[in-house]
């Protein structure tokens, strides 16, 4: 019976810091032209640090968005990425400024840095040749709202 109770407990603590790492990833839409995209919210140090690590897929309408407090020039790089991915970076307006498409994947360290050649706020990041697809262009203005 104790025994019981034990893995009972153990069960209820799991289930609820399962619940809780669940709750601290953030989604929200985000819309490219009439395209909807959902995209995690990467606004910590933390989730900035591992992005799309380790992700082995990429669905057509997802993606990651990388939250900075104010525009700078920010780098990006693709250790322990396993796909291609298009880095956008935007500026506090939400416009394109930069862009590097279909990036591949970081083999062997050290790994290339992919910096913004002008000062932004946020870089979208989404499946390879995807803002290829969608015809974006420097200039463009995505929408989305954050909390």
């Amino acid at each position: 019976m104790k025994h019981i109770k034990s893995a009972i407990g153990c069960f209820l603590i799991v289930a609820a810091l399962t619940g809780c790492i669940h709750a601290q990833v953030k989604m929200i839409p985000l819309c490219i032209g009439s395209v909807e995209f959902t995209v995690e919210i990467a606004d910590t140090v933390e989730k900035q640090r591992v992005g799309l690590m380790f992700r082995k897929t990429i669905p057509d309408d997802f993606g990651m968005l990388f939250v900075n407090n104010a525009e700078d020039y920010h780098s990006m790089w693709m250790k322990n990425t396993f796909v291609h991915l298009d880095l956008i970076f935007l500026n506090k307006s939400r416009q394109v400024v930069d862009m590097y498409i279909n990036v591949p994947p970081c083999e062997k360290d050290p790994c290339q840095s992919y910096p913004s050649r002008v000062p932004a706020q946020y870089v979208l990041e989404l499946r390879g040749n995807r803002a290829r697809e969608l015809n974006l262009k420097i200039g463009d203005t995505l929408f989305f709202i954050l909390d």
